[in-house]
């Protein structure tokens, strides 16, 4: 496995299986790694010849410094996981080196629309940071295809939308939230929780599956389940911070066209937020 933090020679790489006739799949992430990504690394090697994972730690995506600086990095033990999974490449890059004249000047990406909903209303600017450093690196890689975890559905969607309306030549693929036992979605940041957290976390799914077969097309009745839902939580030791039922297509409001929807679960529990989600169809 090669480990590179160099633009140029991450290229001369690429270009030399693409010679080869070699197709390259892309998975990035911010590193803090656990069988989630792994599991994505899995996958990307069913869909070409060579896999390159990314370990970068976006500026531009944070809205606080203090939540940048206390990212957990983790390079070496990320690095010793990737090569237990026949990883090809990952590259290393600095923050200097992807953003060589500060986050002031650098030209960014904003899709409209779904970048500032949700997730985008509470983070105002972070998902005009996830779609810049995704297409600069699909500018950098060049790979055929690239997987996201579908447990960040909204930034999955972003993306998506992001590859279409710029017609870059990659297949972008959705993998399923990989969990615990438990039922606990897979996080860098389940990490954060107590021995005690630990034994409530898996509510926030259950939750959101008890609520899954009562969701449909009337909005009044689905604001009553965000309201259940976010009182059980609440009750058990989280701090819900947002349920949300909406299109699955759109991530707008749930119209009588909707084919399917999106359960999307956001709540903190100790220091940590996490995250779930839930695709319905309707009828």
């Amino acid at each position: 496995m090669d480990i590179i933090a160099n633009i140029d020679v991450l290229r001369e790489q690429v270009i030399a299986w693409r010679r080869q006739g070699l197709s390259t799949a892309f998975v990035p992430t911010m590193g803090n790694l656990h069988d989630g990504h792994l599991t994505l690394v899995k996958e990307a090697q069913k869909f070409a010849d060579r896999v390159v994972v990314s370990i970068f730690v976006n500026p531009m995506q944070f809205n606080q410094a203090t939540d940048l600086a206390a990212y957990p990095r983790t390079l070496d033990a990320d690095c010793r996981a990737l090569q237990s999974v026949d990883t090809d490449l990952v590259f290393t890059p600095s923050p200097e080196l992807i953003y060589p004249h500060g986050l002031a000047s650098q030209t960014f990406i904003q899709v409209p629309g779904i970048s500032e909903v949700l997730e985008g209303a509470h983070r105002p600017g972070h998902f005009n940071g996830v779609s810049t450093i995704v297409a600069k690196l699909f500018n950098l890689v060049q790979p055929d295809v690239a997987l996201f975890g579908e447990k960040d559905f909204q930034q999955l969607a972003l993306i998506r939308h992001m590859v279409a309306d710029l017609a870059m030549p990659i297949q972008i693929v959705g993998v399923p939230t990989v969990r615990e036992k438990s039922g606990l979605a897979m996080s860098s940041r389940n990490g954060l929780l107590t021995a005690e957290e630990r034994m409530i976390a898996p509510l926030l799914a259950e939750v959101m599956t008890t609520i899954t077969s009562q969701v449909s097309k009337d909005t009044q009745a689905n604001k009553a389940l965000v309201t259940q839902a976010t009182a059980q939580l609440n009750a058990a030791g989280f701090n819900t911070d947002a349920i949300d039922i909406v299109d699955a297509d759109t991530l707008a409001t749930i119209t009588k066209e909707t084919q399917e929807a999106v359960i999307l679960m956001a709540a903190f529990l100790g220091k940590a937020r996490l995250i779930d989600n839930k695709v319905i169809k309707l009828s």
